[in-house]
């Protein structure tokens, strides 16, 4: 490995956190008597619900993300609140809605965050564990920017925090590709979508080792950190944030060569559903980015099924890549004898359309890309339990600091759902979930789904009903005014800025 190419959290942030008066290290706080658990976060790009097997997927090979759900709680209905990574994970860090337009975009931790004085309110929920004793180490995506600074796609890379107090190390071992968003891009050659001018397949497999692409080093990277923190008497909380199965879908060979491509179903839905308005999709323009794709999606004419299979067949190699790495860590925690005593949470930012609606991506307010995966094991808690409440990103923030008897800061919107890991029928828990793209809000309960589109001025309704399968098939809002108008006073209280 080459750790020139690591980036540490700047030694200036620590001296401005502790000359603000605010304790920045486990070593600046009072020991407590009660031993505090440990905390792992293990972020997926693009991870979407239903694309694993402990979900019940019939072809994609998880092992490794399976003995995890079995080992702790998994969430069937996990909904993000954006569904465009950098604006999710800014609600998921900071356990807030947006708060206004400029919060659904990639650049909301950047816009909000960066460049601010530290304040009495922490800026994510780990500022806030490192206030409270906690040794916090980030490595690969976490937020939006892939390593933690901020710099442009083809930008050189500078060493300017996008979250300047939350971190005490935060790491990234670019490899071969040189910085982070050339691996976040990366092919097996060393090159990347930037450096071929977007003249590249939207896959590739390569018969290389797992660190011959980026995923691989960062399980490294971690493997390598879990064991020094493990090693000391002190909590520590690792993030760590895997690239995979973000475009582009990029893995080793052994993994392509577990799924035979011709026995690869394609979506169950790859067409628009009756009465849903055009407002809702759209052209999938990430995809097309790669612009030496063998077909490019349209909604108005969806790809060949021979495509679709191909797109799928990387997408689950990918999905089965990321697991490999997802276990290097598993196996390294419970290695170090911490595991017990250790709260971990693998989440997935939002969803990706694989050809569903004839859409390849996200950036949609409907199922496919709100609902993403969530696993939590943590001590006490029971093993295996098969969650199907309705949980939104924004409620991690408050669950983790009752996991780990901390505090929570004031104005959060999000709400602990600590309960529900050992009791799931909860009565008092509140099945409601709000997401927002664009000029969109939605409202998802156990039954239905209610979106409002603001489209030129004009209101469009749409209102899907959901069987076991969780498959849109006909807009129901017109034949059904009078359950469009129950939902509505529910439906508003998400209402937080001009739509």
């Amino acid at each position: 490995m080459n750790t020139s190419l690591l980036t540490p959290v700047s030694s200036c942030l620590l001296l401005c956190t502790a000359q603000a008066g605010m304790p920045c290290r486990a070593a600046d706080l009072p020991k407590r008597s009660d031993p505090r658990p440990n905390v792992v976060l293990i972020y997926v790009d693009d991870m979407g619900y239903g694309d694993l097997s402990c979900y019940g997927h019939p072809t994609i090979r998880t092992p490794n993300i399976d003995r995890l759900a079995s080992q702790g709680s998994l969430f069937f209905q996990h909904y993000v609140q954006v569904p465009t990574s950098g604006a999710s994970r800014a609600s998921m860090l900071t356990g807030h809605f947006p708060k206004d337009k400029s919060d659904l975009s990639n650049e909301a931790c950047r816009t909000r965050l960066s460049d601010k004085p530290e304040g009495e309110i922490p800026e994510t929920m780990f500022h806030h564990l490192r206030r409270n004793g906690y040794y916090t180490v980030g490595i690969g995506k976490i937020s939006h920017y892939v390593d933690g600074c901020l710099y442009g796609y083809e930008a050189p890379k500078t060493e300017k925090p996008e979250l300047p107090y939350s971190w005490d190390e935060m790491l990234f071992d670019a490899g071969k590709w040189g910085n982070g968003w050339n691996a976040f891009f990366g092919y097996a050659d060393g090159s990347n979508r930037q450096s071929r001018k977007k003249q590249v397949k939207p896959y590739e497999c390569a018969d290389v080792a797992d660190e011959g692409y980026p995923d691989g080093l960062t399980a490294n990277l971690a493997v390598k950190k879990l064991n020094e923190l493990t090693a000391k008497n002190e909590p520590f909380c690792l993030a760590v944030g895997f690239f995979k199965p973000h475009l582009p879908f990029t893995s080793p060979k052994k993994y392509w060569d577990m799924y035979d491509e011709a026995s690869i179903p394609i979506s169950p839905m790859p067409d628009i559903p009756e009465g849903c308005d055009p407002v809702s999709l759209h052209e999938s323009a990430e995809l097309k980015s790669y612009q030496s794709g063998d077909e490019m999606p349209s909604i108005k004419n969806r790809v060949s099924d021979e495509y679709a299979r191909k797109l799928r067949h990387a997408y689950f190699a990918c999905v089965s890549y990321m697991d490999a790495q997802v276990g290097k860590v598993l196996d390294a925690l419970e290695a170090s004898g911490k595991m017990d005593n250790t709260i971990i949470i693998l989440w997935g930012d939002h969803g990706w359309h694989l050809g569903d609606l004839r859409v390849w991506g996200k950036h949609t307010l409907h199922e496919t890309s709100l609902s993403s995966a969530l696993v939590i094991k943590a001590p006490q808690c029971k093993p295996g339990i098969k969650n199907n409440r309705i949980v939104s990103s924004i409620d991690i923030y408050p669950t983790l600091m009752e996991l780990c008897k901390i505090s929570l800061p004031k104005g959060l919107d999000g709400h602990s759902f600590a309960t529900l890991l050992n009791n799931p029928d909860n009565p008092k828990w509140t099945d409601a979930a709000y997401s927002y793209y664009r000029n969109c809000i939605t409202l998802r309960t156990p039954e239905y789904r209610l979106t409002r589109y603001n489209k030129k001025g004009e209101t469009i309704t749409e209102l899907y009903q959901y069987g076991p399968d969780r498959i849109e098939r006909k807009n129901i809002a017109q034949e059904n005014p009078h359950i469009v108008k129950k939902l509505l006073p529910l439906w508003e209280k998400g209402v937080r800025f001009d739509y």
